[in-house]
């Protein structure tokens, strides 16, 4: 979304023209590889990978993650050389969590940055057999652990190619875990390849442990790590990992070279890095953090006794369960058996064509003759046959429905059947839609199903439906996973009930827009969150109460919540969080690290809001999934669809969309389309030249980036442009950006450029012709950091920009980012996001929502104001204005200003020799003045156009009358002329 300082110190090294062709013999040049070791010392086996690669090369792959208290943050930026003259396709692919959420993508192609939209999806369309038109994916299809997010593209010749995507993730905690996974595998050896997590947390942060490189699917516990009070031995982590703790802040970093690499795999994959660690909690109402009207909270109570629970293993032994599956099966029940707990109630129901049931009509209860039977009866489990899907269920519900309405039945047990399965249904009904209502019609809502799939050939939707419908989850086992291990994990999970008909209730008319606050479990080592929306950010406090049932005795736990202290608190460890993230500027190779950092600190500024929106989302498309009529299923959708465009998510709902670079038959990108200045078209696309300065790649670049739209989904297409509503004829004579000042003198056919390095505060006069035409132009500056790695302290734009005119009597239009004033005939507040045109007397204006501003005085002059708006700023982005000079016939000769004075000038262009150099250089003649100038290109009209200029430097001393100080401004409406009330001209 925000990846800003990253795009600006790449799309430097793709802007930078032709590169040479490396040769690939005994002699190649790995300079050509951005090697970060020394060349003799890269094995001759490596060295023979790389001359073979025919793909473009990753130069560099960097992914930083932060998480601030369980969301995570990840941002992920590679970059590759096509070190051939011939166009050549480029691949990135990068594996995210399935439950995660991609909120940017943008890529810098030749200079050029294409950033991606995220839109609704179109409805499907059915055809005349009522089957869905391009029907994308089949509603039985298995959802993968994580997905793979893929653009190929053409780089041109001789060229590099930047992707940078964003993900959000909030991370479930499980078996006492929070689990964050990073999949490595670029498929390739990486010049520089690192890898940064980042942890903060209110509560502090315990058990921590790093796996080793995790090559298969199975996310089972299969190995053990580090505690967080031990720094483990180097050996034990996986190659150059680093862990640093401060503060509760931690740091894991793992950056191996290429040939460390190398010795892990040749192909690229190294696998998944896996990091586990908790948080401190204390028994009572859990963590609740507020942040700009939002908050979240997060239960997982300890020291609790374990609930006694009713449970029914539904197990598939049909043909297909013959071999790995059903050995799996049984390696894995063998060992649910011997943990389940005294006071526990069980039985075993397995199906095929038929249903056998181990104890029938009664579950029985945990003692070593019972436990010894279960595994007889497991042991001579044989597959065959079929799969009655719909038989095994009822049978299911029936034995654990008429157990609970027994006397043996405790009333504050927690019943659930375990339904597991590697088929679609063949014998008896196999109808989905009635498979499911007469699930809900035996469970009765007395107790939950809890569904695991084993393989490809599994109708995934029915049993995501059958769990979500029926209180309980569904698992997901591939293929060639350790499906014994995984079973086992999943019974952990479930294995030990804490609490049942747990409620979560806040005080009444202070809270609105809650995510799910009922729950029928809640089992030992997971976690319940919930989030929402304050309605009244100056309460001082929030009642929370929590009611639940734990084995015979109810619980209430109920605290007031002072919100001004939660929230400073909060905003304490993001600050922490965004400090962590913006580190390591001076560490070498850190640059594209420091750039994600930054990125991901701007919006981790809003992460309780986030979370809520992430919450959301999900919420709907379970509701929307087990919706029982049309109407219901299209008001979740609708729902799902709105958050998710509201807050950039990628989701089942929205497409993703980017417009690619069109490569020509010699292999050199197409050239941009001339596009006219527009009202409508403001905010079009920008193009880098080598030309560019560091702040004008920087200004160009925040306006592409940063005028988000609020859209979203999981296919790649081309963007089609909006349509031109109505040109605008602009000048080039305009101060925009840093300020960036350009001159047009049509006459002399010269461009002239230079730069007002201003103070915050400071009011610069921009035109004054207050005696004559009665218009004054006055702008505001506003600061901001400098990005990374730029020469500058601090950076400063427009924030306001004032036109007073006094003829035939005093009106006024103050300008800024959101809004925009009228006192004319009467006084008005217009909003900058609406489309108006308002005419009041000597002054009218038109808005073009969240575009520009046309401003007219006296129906000659008019001044055209660029509106640079982001969603999520990075720390030095600001909404700023840009100011241009659209007609001003209107104004006298006699105008004055920085911009003014040179309406009406003509200057010339003249060369002299240099002391002790045969080499002339360039200078202006104004009036009667020589300045010295470098020829330059500039962006401007929000990047859409270059022009070519003379530059003057030193705040365009000798340039402009005067100094740069004698055009501040007492105040925004200070009409006083230059300098001194009279329009003398100070020579200098």
């Amino acid at each position: 979304m925000l990846l800003l300082a990253l795009l600006l110190r790449f799309s430097l090294l793709s802007a930078q023209g032709q590169l040479e062709e490396p040769q690939f013999e005994d002699d190649m040049d790995l300079s050509d590889f951005d090697l970060d070791i020394a060349p003799r010392r890269v094995p001759r086996q490596v060295k023979t990978i790389l001359a073979k690669e025919t793909k473009p090369l990753i130069q560099e792959l960097s992914i930083k993650t932060t998480i601030i208290s369980r969301y995570a943050f990840t941002a992920v930026h590679c970059a590759m050389l096509n070190r051939h003259s011939a166009a050549s396709e480029g691949v990135f692919q990068f594996h995210i969590p399935a439950e995660a959420y991609v909120s940017n993508f943008t890529m810098i192609i030749g200079g050029r940055v294409y950033q991606s939209k995220v839109r609704p999806k179109e409805k499907r369309v059915k055809q005349k057999n009522g089957k869905p038109k391009n029907k994308e994916s089949s509603d039985t299809s298995p959802e993968p652990e994580v997905e793979v997010f893929r653009m190929a593209v053409n780089i041109p010749g001789r060229n590099r190619a930047v992707f940078l995507l964003m993900y959000e993730e909030l991370l479930q905690r499980r078996l006492g875990r929070y689990e964050h996974v990073t999949s490595l595998r670029p498929l390739q050896l990486v010049s520089r390849l690192s890898l940064d997590v980042t942890i903060v947390d209110h509560s502090a942060i315990t058990d921590l442990e790093v796996l080793p490189l995790r090559k298969g699917k199975s996310s089972a516990n299969t190995a053990t790590g580090l505690k967080a009070s031990k720094i483990p031995a180097k050996s034990e982590l996986p190659i150059t990992t680093v862990i640093k703790n401060e503060k509760n802040v931690w740091k894991i970093t793992f950056s191996p070279n290429i040939v460390q690499q190398a010795k892990i795999t040749t192909s690229g994959i190294l696998g998944d890095f896996v990091i586990r660690y908790d948080v401190q909690r204390d028994m009572g109402i859990g963590d609740i953090q507020v942040l700009n009207g939002h908050f979240v909270h997060y239960f997982a109570p300890k020291d609790l006794p374990a609930v006694p629970k009713n449970v029914v293993f539904v197990i598939d032994t049909s043909a297909s369960m013959l071999g790995t599956k059903i050995r799996q099966t049984k390696d894995a029940l063998f060992t649910i058996v011997r943990d389940l707990r005294p006071g526990d109630h069980f039985n075993f129901i397995s199906f095929s064509n038929k249903i056998k049931v181990w104890q029938p009509n009664r579950l029985v209860p945990v003692t070593p003759l019972t436990i010894r039977d279960a595994k007889k009866f497991i042991y001579l489990l044989m597959p065959t046959g079929g799969t009655n899907i719909d038989d095994a269920i009822q049978t299911g519900s029936s034995l654990l429905r008429d157990y609970l309405s027994g006397p043996d039945s405790s009333p504050n047990s927690v019943s659930l059947i375990i339904f597991l399965t590697d088929g679609r249904p063949t014998v008896g009904e196999i109808q989905s839609t009635s498979i499911l209502g007469n699930t809900r019609s035996a469970v009765q809502e007395k107790f939950c199903i809890f569904t695991i799939g084993i393989g490809n050939d599994v109708d995934y939707r029915l049993l995501e439906r059958m769990a979500l419908d029926n209180c309980g989850m569904m698992r997901r086992i591939h293929e060639d996973a350790d499906a014994s291990a995984m079973l086992k994990g999943f019974y952990d999970e479930i294995g030990t009930p804490l609490l049942s008909d747990i409620r979560v209730n806040y005080t009444e008319d202070s809270v609105s827009y809650v995510t799910q606050n009922l729950f029928s479990n809640y089992f030992n080592g997971s976690e319940i969150v919930i989030a929402g929306k304050l309605t009244n950010q100056s309460t001082e406090s929030l009642r929370v109460q929590v009611t639940a049932s734990n084995n015979d005795r109810s619980i209430i736990l109920e605290s007031d919540v002072p919100l001004r202290h939660r929230q400073i608190e909060t905003e304490k460890h993001v600050k922490a969080a965004t400090a962590a993230m913006t580190a390591g500027a001076k560490t070498p190779g850190s640059g594209a690290v420091q750039g994600l950092g930054i990125a991901l600190g701007s919006i981790a500024e809003d992460f309780v809001e986030r979370v809520w929106g992430f919450l959301s989302v999900k919420e709907e498309l379970r509701s929307r999934l087990r919706s029982q009529t049309s109407k219901e299923r299209d008001d979740h959708t609708q729902q799902a669809s709105n958050l998710s465009l509201t807050y950039n998510f990628l989701t089942p709902l929205t497409n993703m969309v980017v417009e690619k670079p069109e490569v020509l038959a010699d292999g050199t990108l197409a050239p941009a389309p001339t596009i006219t200045p527009a009202a409508a078209e403001a905010a079009s696309p920008a193009n880098d030249l080598p030309g560019d300065t560091d702040d004008e790649k920087t200004e160009k670049l925040d306006r592409k980036l940063g005028s988000q739209t609020s859209s979203q989904s999981n296919k790649i297409g081309k963007v089609g442009r909006r349509p031109v509503k109505k040109s605008i004829t602009i000048s080039k004579t305009s101060a925009d950006g840093d300020p960036h000042f350009v001159v047009e003198f049509p006459l002399s056919k010269l461009t002239v450029c230079f730069n007002i390095n201003g103070e915050p505060g400071h009011v610069l006069r921009l035109v004054s012709d207050h005696k004559h035409s009665g218009v004054t132009v006055n702008g505001k500056l506003i600061g901001a950091p400098a990005p990374p790695g730029s020469h500058k302290q601090q950076r400063t734009y427009f924030s306001t920009i004032t036109i007073v005119a006094d003829h035939p009597k005093r009106a006024y239009i103050e300008v800024t980012p959101k809004k925009v004033i009228l006192d004319g005939r009467d006084r008005m507040i217009l909003p900058c996001h609406s489309t108006v045109t308002v005419d009041s007397g000597m002054l009218s204006v038109a808005i073009v929502g969240n575009l520009n501003v046309t401003v007219t005085v006296g129906g000659n002059i008019s001044f055209v104001i660029l509106l640079h708006q982001y969603k999520n700023p990075a720390p030095y982005q600001r909404d700023h204005l840009g100011f241009y000079i659209g007609n001003s016939k209107g104004l006298s000769h006699n105008c004055h200003g920085l911009l003014g004075q040179f309406l009406y000038e003509e200057v010339g262009l003249a060369e002299r020799p240099t002391q002790g150099d045969t080499t002339p250089s360039p200078v202006l003649k104004v009036k009667n003045r020589s300045v010295p100038v470098v020829h330059k290109s500039r962006r401007i009209y929000s990047g859409t156009q270059s022009v070519d200029c003379w530059f003057a430097r030193n705040n365009a001393a000798k340039l402009i009358d005067g100094q740069y100080e004698d055009y501040l401004m007492s105040h925004m409406f200070d009409t006083g002329d230059w300098p001194q009330g009279t329009n003398s001209v100070r020579q200098l």
